[in-house]
Parts: structure tokens; C-alpha cells; sequence
């Protein structure tokens, strides 16, 4: 007895119609159209995710910068004195304090300059 595909091709094509929901055209109707713009969609959102993980750490390069300047230090003497002083904070938290709490924050800046 011969085996047919067709419940299974079908279930695998109202996937993919499903997951190419809201595109563009054909890119939401035709099979073909969609497969091709789901995976390069599914690439950018790869591709993406990394990215926003260099852009947030840029950000906190800036914040961190601009309080520092506030405070009459530039960011890269503030960062050596902060490995000089043994001080293990990472720039997520360090941007955190930048933005949040300016009075903890000058008083590392303090602590580094001294």
C-alpha cells in the first residue's frame, strides 16, 4: 500500500501561511513566496538578536561616558580606575547607576579618582 502525503503537506503549508501572517502580497498567500520570506526572515531575526546585543552595549558605553564627563573624568580613565581599584561592576549596571541613581554614581567616580 502506497503512502499519501497529502494531510501531512497540507499541515506543513498551513504552518508556514501561519507563520508568514501580516507579510506583504503573496508573501503571505502563495507557499512558495512565503517558505522564501519566512526564512529569510527568520535569518534577520537571528542575525538581529546579536546585533541588539552589540547595540545595548553600546548605549551603555554612552550613558556611562556622559555621566562620566558630568563628573570631570573621561570613560576610558574611569574604566581603568575601576579595574585598578578591583572594582567588578559591569557596564549594564555601571549605565543603570548613570541614569538612575547620579548620587552613587559620582561617588564611584570619587572612589576611581582617588
Amino acid at each position: 500500500m502506497r503512502i499519501k502525503r497529502a494531510v501531512n503537506k497540507n499541515k506543513h503549508k498551513r504552518a508556514i501561511l501561519k507563520q508568514t501572517k501580516g507579510f506583504w502580497g503573496a508573501r503571505s498567500r502563495l507557499v512558495r513566496v512565503a517558505n522564501e520570506a519566512l526564512m529569510k526572515s527568520l535569518q534577520h531575526a537571528y542575525i538581529g538578536r546579536r546585533l541588539r546585543k552589540r547595540d545595548m552595549r553600546r548605549l551603555w558605553i554612552t550613558r556611562i561616558n556622559a555621566a562620566c564627563r558630568i563628573n570631570g573624568i573621561s570613560y576610558s580613565k574611569f574604566i581603568n580606575g575601576l579595574k585598578l581599584k578591583n572594582i567588578d561592576l559591569n557596564r549594564k549596571i555601571l549605565a543603570d547607576m548613570a541614569v538612575n541613581d547620579k548620587f552613587l554614581f559620582a561617588k564611584l567616580v570619587e572612589e576611581v579618582k582617588a
